[in-house]
């Protein structure tokens, strides 16, 4: 076998339909639209979602919740995550983001208890848990909110 002697298996390859191409065609005049309406006209076609005038299905399912306009956004950060700076640095969200720690800066900061810190640093953050202050303060460090 060479490749010059491929061919597609039998029945997989077909002949584009050609339309409007005379009566002896098969498919002339209407070009397979048939006679008079909707979809015999040029440019027609049905809405996505449409049911042939039935209800349709995203208008007879209940409309449910809401969005809190008041909702505040936050990234976090766990005190743990923080031994990996040196004692005395100053821990801000752009120094995190820098560093890799958290993704995304336009949300406000939020440090969170979890795990323990081994390390003296000043963390500026929006928001701290009650545990993750305490656990700042225990290893000589502050918390200060911005």
């Amino acid at each position: 076998m060479n490749i010059h002697e491929l061919k597609p298996a039998n029945g997989s390859i077909k002949n584009k339909k050609r339309v409007g191409r005379g009566i002896g065609s098969g498919h002339g005049k209407t070009s397979t639209r048939g006679t008079k309406g909707q979809f015999s006209r040029s440019g027609a076609k049905k809405k996505t979602g449409f049911e042939g005038g039935q209800m349709p299905l995203q208008r007879r399912l209940p409309k449910r919740g809401f969005t809190n306009i008041f909702k505040k956004e936050y990234v976090i950060i766990n005190v743990k995550d923080l031994n990996d700076f040196d004692d005395d640095t100053v821990i801000t969200k752009e120094l995190l983001t820098k560093d890799g720690k958290i993704k995304d800066s336009k949300y406000n900061l939020k440090v969170l208890g979890d795990g323990e810190l081994n390390k003296k640093l000043t963390v500026k953050a929006n928001v701290f848990s009650k545990s993750a202050v305490d656990k700042i303060g225990r290893a000589g460090g502050k918390a200060e909110v911005i």
